[in-house]
């Protein structure tokens, strides 16, 4: 007999995960700087796991700003910067 296939977990762990283990926590920390060599493993500051994702509509806006960037002369970008 088969088993339903409202029952199979086909997208498990695909997706990205909310809890890290220990090991990624003190990873991500000393990255920041947060946590040193010798320090306690028990009561660690919480990790900021996931970033939102942008839409697409934000993908767009920010291509077509990168694209502008890139197209205009050097002389503009510097009195842009300037100012």
């Amino acid at each position: 007999m088969s088993i339903h296939s409202s029952l199979k977990l086909s997208g498990a762990l695909v997706g990205s995960r909310n809890v890290w283990t220990r090991m990624e926590r003190l990873q991500a920390l000393k990255q920041e700087g947060r946590w040193q060599e010798g320090d306690s493993v028990l009561g660690l500051p919480k990790v900021r796991t996931q970033f939102k994702s942008k839409s697409k509509k934000q993908l767009k806006a920010d291509a077509a700003a990168s694209a502008q960037e890139d197209t205009a002369t050097p002389g503009q970008a510097e009195t842009e910067a300037a100012s």
